[in-house]
């Protein structure tokens, strides 16, 4: 699959239970190679929105491609190249580890001579080699989270859909589990990643996506280091938090702040400001230099990197102002 096309691909979802628009016209592309963070209140849509791309739920309108595959129309062949955890998942207590990959990969369309190496290979990376003859009944809860996941990768598929995976795991198995998105992220897999463990997902994710009352609130890169192609195929441009901080108090900070083009204001004093400014370094340079040709006595210009607890609250406060409007 050409990285140039998103790896997963929705439009005009909308999905609606008895009563419920759990989703609403819900659009977005997610570029190959990332890991992307699905935020949001219980009940924002989030798990549906999992089973429709798993291809587990059909919506009433939309269409969803997965690693160039319909999802709606071959969900079959989407399975081969998608792997899926579900919050409440299952293993096979009489199964051995090794039995249990090797159901997986083989209900994958993994066969052959390339079936005893696929699940050799899913339990080195899910550091379960000295386990593979050991029964899932035997194992603890963060190995059986292991194993889940181990079914979930182990046919190495482009895409991975991740429902609370670390629901339940001590702050080791939590660690252990960031360095191995990371590190599948690192070799080209994608990644959406559900989870409330806010300060967990800020270790790995690329990107952010804000589900809310079934809607997209916003879908944007993290941080700049994503990559030019990567952030053209999200919606909305990335935004970089500046912090200005003056040598004295300038009574008129605010409003010449509000002037700026291509910045907004989050918050301000008479002599420290907190901006979000439009585009990379140029956009950045842009805005100093306007400052300081208006005699602003500008003496710390700096970018803020916001973790993704305050990129959400951001997020909703937006859309908050933006409704009440």
């Amino acid at each position: 699959m050409s990285t140039a096309s998103p790896a997963i691909s929705v439009a005009g979802v909308t999905y609606i239970y008895p009563g419920t628009r759990a989703l609403d016209a819900v659009s977005f592309d997610i570029p190959c190679a990332s890991v992307t963070a699905l935020v949001g209140p219980n009940g924002a849509g989030k798990t549906t929105l999992l089973r429709c791309i798993a291809g587990l739920d059909r919506p009433l309108t939309g269409e969803i491609t997965v690693a160039g595959v319909d999802v709606l129309e071959e969900p079959r062949l989407a399975h081969e190249r998608m792997g899926y955890l579900s919050d409440f998942f299952g293993l096979y207590d009489e199964l051995t580890v090794r039995q249990s990959l090797m159901h997986a990969a083989s209900a994958n369309g993994v066969a052959g001579e390339k079936l005893a190496a696929t699940v050799t290979q899913a339990a080195e990376r899910l550091e379960l080699a000295d386990r593979l003859e050991q029964r899932c009944a035997a194992l603890s809860r963060g190995l059986r989270q292991r194993v889940a996941i181990g079914q979930a990768i182990v046919h190495a598929p482009d895409v991975l859909l991740l429902d609370e995976p670390a629901s339940g795991l001590d702050p080791e198995a939590r660690h252990s589990l960031a360095a191995l998105f990371t590190r599948l992220k690192d070799e080209g897999m994608t990644l959406i990643v559900s989870s409330h463990i806010l300060a967990e997902l800020d270790e790995y994710s690329t990107h952010m996506l804000v589900l809310r009352g079934g809607k997209l609130i916003e879908h944007r890169p993290l941080s700049q280091t994503v990559s030019r192609s990567q952030a053209d195929t999200v919606a909305t441009v990335a935004e970089q938090p500046v912090r200005v901080r003056l040598a004295w108090a300038y009574p008129g900070l605010r409003e010449q702040l509000a002037a700026l083009p291509g910045a907004r204001v989050i918050e301000c004093n008479s002599a420290d400001a907190l901006l979000l400014v439009q585009g990379a370094a140029d956009a950045q340079a842009a805005v100093l230099r306007t400052l300081i040709e208006a005699g602003v006595p500008v003496s710390s210009f700096s970018e803020e990197h916001e973790n993704l607890h305050q990129s959400y609250l951001r997020s909703v406060q937006r859309a908050a102002g933006v409704s009440a409007q």
